[in-house]
């Protein structure tokens, strides 16, 4: 049986710089002193997710720590709080990636959607056991935000990775 989200165009491995640029994009998205508007996703956890389903080899729990701390420090949280929430997320999201990309782009995001949700969730308990408040039901919003945003990343970060499509009459493929 074969996945139903094939092409005839064939994807070339990912550079590992771009990686290394879209994942500190991410971060620097998740920076911005821009407030934290309810629906706003954590791009970090999104970009992190995407990496590790798609390069679980290169993008995994190691990255995710290093990118949580580093959101901890860069935005005044409790200090572990990110770092064990992206670490759950890259667990889970290399841990299903041969699953998930069996299917469509709008499949995978429901498949994508409980493991941004249950970071989101711990996340919230951390905060919640170390004396803060509970932010509201918006807060919510974010990982809904991000399932619906995995289709265009889909496409933004696999664009660089396409063949072109001229075909070679001396190849085979």
């Amino acid at each position: 049986m074969q996945p139903t989200n094939t092409s005839n165009r064939i994807l070339k491995p990912a550079r590992p710089w771009f990686i290394l640029f879209t994942l500190a994009a991410a971060l620097t998205l998740n920076l911005m002193p821009i407030g934290r508007l309810p629906a706003m996703p954590d791009w970090v956890a999104l970009v992190l997710a995407f990496w590790c389903v798609r390069e679980p080899l290169r993008v995994g729990m190691m990255s995710g720590f290093a990118l949580g701390l580093l959101t901890d420090v860069g935005i005044g949280s409790l200090f572990g709080q990110h770092a064990l929430a992206y670490v759950l997320v890259a667990y889970f999201a290399a841990s299903l990636s041969r699953r998930i990309l069996w299917f469509p782009f709008l499949q995978q995001a429901l498949h994508i959607f409980p493991v941004l949700f249950s970071a989101q969730l711990l996340m919230l308990l951390a905060r919640l056991v170390a004396g803060g408040e509970f932010p509201g039901w918006t807060w919510f919003l974010e990982s809904v935000t991000a399932a619906l945003l995995w289709y265009p990343l889909n496409l933004a970060l696999l664009l660089p990775q396409f063949r072109p499509v001229e075909k070679d009459e001396n190849r085979p493929i």
